[in-house]
C-alpha cells in the first residue's frame, strides 16, 4: 500500500535518532536500531550485530522497512537490504547494511507534530564510543559514493583490512 504522501527523498535526522528496522521472511519483526546514516536521497546505511535474526531475516527476504520518528521526522523507508561490509573495521561482530530506498512514506500531517523522537542512551561508555565508531564507518561508505551489492567493500575478518575493490 504506498503512501498518500510519498516523501521525493530522505529527510536528514540526528545522530542517534532511534528507528524501527522491520524485516520480513516469516512473521513481521521489528527492532530499534541507533545506527541507521542517511547515505543519499534514497539510500541508508545501518549496522547489526552478526548474531542479530533481523540479519538473518533480510539474508533471505531483502524487503525491509525502515521507521523513523524524530523532530519533524515521520517517515518510512521501504526498500531492499544488502550487507555491503562484513564484518566492520570498527566491530568485527557487526555487519554493515544499505537499504536501497523504493519509496519513502511520509507519516506527517498537519493536525500534529512530532517534537522529538524516542532517547537513546547508552548506559555503556564503551558501548556509546563503538556506536559513535560504527557510525563514523558507515558515513565513510556513504562518502564512497553509491554502494550496490555488486560493488560491496568487504574486510578481512582477522585484522579489519580492506580486502574488496577500492
Amino acid at each position: 500500500m504506498s503512501s498518500s504522501h510519498p516523501l521525493s527523498e530522505l529527510p536528514n535526522w540526528d545522530d542517534g535518532t532511534v528507528a524501527v528496522l522491520s524485516t520480513g521472511s516469516g512473521p513481521p519483526h521489528a527492532i530499534p536500531v541507533s545506527t541507521a546514516v542517511r547515505a543519499g536521497p534514497a539510500a541508508i546505511l545501518l549496522a547489526l550485530a552478526l548474531r542479530r535474526e533481523s540479519l538473518a531475516r533480510l539474508r533471505a527476504d531483502p524487503a525491509v522497512a525502515l521507521t523513523l520518528m524524530a523532530a519533524d521526522v515521520a517517515c518510512t523507508a521501504l526498500g531492499r537490504a544488502t550487507v555491503v561490509r562484513e564484518p566492520m573495521a570498527v566491530a568485527d561482530g557487526v555487519a554493515a547494511v544499505l537499504i536501497e530506498v523504493d519509496e519513502i512514506q511520509d507519516h506527517r500531517q498537519p493536525r500534529f507534530a512530532i517534537e522529538r523522537g524516542v532517547a537513546w542512551c547508552w548506559t555503556d561508555a564503551e558501548a556509546a564510543a563503538r556506536d559513535a565508531e560504527i557510525r563514523g564507518e558507515l558515513r565513510a561508505l556513504a562518502a564512497m559514493g553509491p554502494l550496490s551489492a555488486g560493488d560491496r567493500p568487504r574486510t578481512s575478518r582477522r585484522r579489519g583490512r580492506r580486502t574488496g575493490p577500492r
